[in-house]
């Protein structure tokens, strides 16, 4: 005589699974890269008549990463760890030295009349700057700007600029603008020939 098999409801084991899946794509995290935060300037208007700015050399500190992925300010050969104090310096300029940027005073709605620096650090790399260098470089500078921000916002407000309502941050951003431009990079190899 013949046994019949028992069989297994699998209906349920498929809802478990089903529900173990939407669990764990819940909880779990997955990272993505944010990239780097920029704030591009509007677009011109198609009628605005361009006009020839100078721009005084005091005003640009020039910072270079070459191949070698060696850092240049200002001229000068500086190691990473001193590019954060160096944009400082340069940003605040704190005893309105005539090497460094000028200041122009500048109404801020909600806040009155304050200097406002027209210090722009103007990044520029080769082709051959690794990825990583570019990246640690680019987190000094914006680094530099809020630590500037954070102090400004210490001062006057009590309290760090990400603890600020959006009014208020606004206005640092206004005071303390964060100018860094950015070159083309440039093809060493391309001048060689």
């Amino acid at each position: 005589m013949a046994r019949s098999v028992n069989e297994i409801n699998s209906g349920s084991t498929a809802d478990i699974a089903f529900i173990i899946l939407v669990f764990f794509l819940m909880v779990s995290n997955m990272d993505s890269v944010g990239g780097l935060q920029r704030l591009l300037p509007p677009m011109p208007d198609e009628n605005q008549k361009v006009e020839q700015q100078k721009v005084n050399r005091r005003n640009i500190l020039v910072v270079k990463i070459n191949e070698q992925d060696q850092l240049y300010a200002g001229g000068d050969y500086i190691d990473i760890t001193m590019l954060k104090d160096k944009a400082k310096e340069f940003l605040v300029n704190p005893n309105d030295n005539e090497s460094l940027p000028e200041k122009e005073n500048k109404e801020i709605e909600g806040f009155g009349l304050y200097p406002v620096s027209k210090g722009v650090i103007s990044l520029q790399n080769t082709r051959g700057t690794s990825y990583d260098t570019y990246i640690k470089v680019q987190n000094e500078l914006v680094k530099a700007v809020n630590e500037i921000r954070d102090e400004f916002s210490m001062e006057h407000y009590g309290r760090k600029y990400i603890a600020l309502d959006e009014d208020r941050q606004k206005i640092v951003r206004q005071i303390i603008p964060q100018n860094i431009s950015e070159a083309e990079p440039l093809d060493l190899k391309a001048k060689k020939r």
